[in-house]
């Protein structure tokens, strides 16, 4: 059997790195897979995010948007099973639980598995409670043999005292419930990054106040002083193992030179699997785990990208791509098999948002209605654009509910064609509308038409593109008007132009509808009128571009050089909250490493000038 856990640092983002949630499972031939920093928003899950063939999945989001933590933390477990009905496999679960504080609400389905009495937790008020399991920190999965704990652990800064004791307070609950479960004979198993380096040799740049963190005194009581019930495992196999780490910066480009630290964890508590009551001859490391170690050479970065410096370049492109931790795994021996069990309730598959929630009855009569409303409206707008007679449309005073809502397409056939049946409501009677459509009609039909479309495209607000005017143009020169479809066939276009018939036909329309022209007119002059502008724009454009391009050269002459190297620094801006909150300054630009190593970052720094924010 073997367990893996992996902070992911957005498992979007490793999804499309492999193609598919299941080619990103499969590439761990893993039994247990467990996610952290998984950053989905519980509303916008979907099955491709959260559900694969062949796989069981658990997790828990963000349920706070304090401090703008929405899509922030999260975790998720996928256990491998042949079956997920009636299935004996240790990998899927008896039961599962959200949160370790026994308040999330889906943990009804399985307080009978795992018990937790609230007497423990009397110094920590309600919301205490609801404020620590409500970051989607923690996911439980009860295997029978064992119970495993897939967490995520909080990170606090050295003067944020808020995040401090939210920390020391995850950590304090999650303690009472492993030693709840302790005390009833369960075995644990904790993995996740916990964000806690335990040890001097799990870091890389361990100072001489390592050792006074308080978090890193409680990692080593529960490995010691708690009776040496939790064990690391990866110490255990490794125990002199230096320079072992899973997490690097990204925006320093650690990794490059190996310098990190050691947070994401695998922790088991409780005895064997074996009935012995020698003890000391039997433990569940000695007994169960075959190996532990680190992917160090996993693929966490784009195909395109590889683990050695290239990933790193410096300049604006210092981050890296990919998740800035590496996974860690353990394999076990003789697991045996459980009882035959079912999918708890909290698996993915059971939650609606994950599959749609099924459709009502009002919203399916609802989608029919429109469905039937646009439909009419393609059927009266089809009879309209294929030059029906007039009759089509009776200039009556009744109105039709299947066709007072429709809006017809703004295409110019159907412009004319309403323009034409507004005229025709416009007669004393039918047969006069009818009779109007004569030769008369027809000469004033184009005019209207040119109108119509001339305000249509000043409503838009859009520009004509250089072609159209190019097009016009030529049309103009043919003695064709595009401005409106023809309605006459008694006039012809000509096979070859020729110079003196477009001379006479252009002199015709002039004369026979003033009107057209001066519309046409007006189209030109505003058309070289915008190309006019265009020409304007591009100018500025350049002008602009020109002047970027010295401002970034101005930029580049003013950074500094490094004392170190001799070479150009880069450019950052100071995030964190304070004084010197948003404030340039300059460093140097190759990867962080150990001092001792000259082709690391040798440590310049300068603040930029300040002068224009002192104004």
């Amino acid at each position: 059997m073997k367990i893996v856990t992996y902070n992911v640092n957005g498992l979007r983002q490793r999804i499309a790195q492999f193609g598919s949630l299941r080619n990103l499972l499969n590439s761990f031939d893993a039994d247990i897979i467990c996610f952290q920093e998984t950053k989905l928003r519980r509303q916008d899950l979907t099955a491709d995010l959260v559900m694969a063939d062949g796989y069981e999945s658990f997790f828990s989001c963000t349920r706070t948007s304090d401090k703008g933590r929405t899509g922030y933390s999260g975790v998720i477990t996928f256990c491998r099973v042949k079956s997920a009905f009636s299935s004996n496999e240790v990998a899927l679960p008896l039961a599962a639980e959200e949160g370790f504080t026994g308040l999330m609400g889906d943990s009804q389905t399985c307080k009978a598995n795992l018990p937790f009495s609230m007497d423990d937790l009397e110094e920590f008020s309600k919301d205490e409670l609801l404020s620590v399991d409500s970051e989607g920190r923690c996911i439980i999965t009860d295997h029978s043999h064992f119970v495993l704990f897939n967490i995520y652990g909080p990170r606090a800064g050295g003067d944020d005292k808020e995040r401090i004791q939210f920390k020391q307070n995850f950590y304090k609950i999650l303690q009472k419930r492993w030693e709840t479960l302790l005390h009833q004979g369960r075995r644990i198993f904790v993995v996740g990054d916990l964000n806690i380096a335990p040890f001097a040799i799990d870091r890389c740049d361990a100072g001489p106040d390592f050792e006074n963190n308080e978090f890193r005194r409680w990692f080593k009581s529960m490995l010691i002083e708690n009776e040496g019930r939790f064990s690391d495992v990866f110490r255990a196999k490794h125990p002199n193992k230096t320079e072992a780490y899973t997490c690097w910066a990204q925006n320093t480009g650690a990794e490059v030179f190996n310098f990190g630290s050691r947070i994401d964890h695998i922790l088991c508590a409780g005895s064997c699997l074996h009935e012995s009551d020698d003890l000391k001859c039997h433990s569940f490391i000695r007994c169960h785990v075959m190996d532990c170690d680190i992917l160090t050479e996993y693929k966490r970065c784009k195909p395109e990208s590889t683990l050695s410096a290239h990933r790193w370049k410096g300049g604006r492109s210092i981050k890296l791509e990919g998740s800035d931790h590496a996974p860690v795994y353990m394999t076990l021996l003789e697991i045996p098999e459980v009882s035959l069990h079912s999918t708890p309730f909290l698996s993915a598959r059971y939650v609606p948002m994950v599959h749609g929630i099924q459709q009502t009855l009002v919203s399916m009569l609802v989608k029919r209605r429109v469905s039937e409303q646009t439909k009419s409206c393609e059927m009266v707008n089809e009879d309209i654009s294929m030059g029906s007679t007039y009759e089509s449309i009776e200039p009556t005073n009744q109105t039709d509910s299947s066709t007072s809502e429709c809006h017809f397409p703004s295409s110019q056939d159907s412009v004319c064609s309403i323009l034409e049946s507004k005229e025709l409501s416009r007669g004393s009677s039918q047969e006069a509308a009818i009779s109007k459509s004569g030769s008369g009609y027809e000469k004033s039909m184009p005019r209207k038409c040119n109108e119509s479309k001339k305000k249509a495209r000043n409503n838009q607000g859009s520009q004509l593109s250089l072609r159209s005017f190019f097009q016009k143009s030529t049309n103009l020169d043919n003695g064709v008007n595009n401005s409106c479809t023809d309605h006459s066939n008694n006039q012809a276009e000509p096979s070859q132009p020729d110079p003196h018939l477009r001379e006479t036909s252009t002199a015709i329309d002039h004369s026979s509808s003033p009107k057209q022209c001066e519309v046409n007119t007006d189209a030109c002059d505003l058309d070289l009128a915008e190309l006019n502008d265009s020409s304007r724009k591009e100018e500025k454009s350049n002008v602009a571009s020109l002047e970027w391009q010295r401002i970034q050269q101005m930029m580049q002459n003013s950074i500094p050089l490094c004392k170190g190297h001799k070479e150009r620094c880069i450019a950052r801006v100071v995030k964190k909250q304070g004084s010197n909150f948003g404030r340039r300054f300059y460093v140097c630009a190759r990867a962080e490493g150990p001092a001792s190593n000259p082709e690391a970052n040798c440590g310049y720094f300068k603040w930029a000038t300040s002068k224009s924010r002192n104004k």
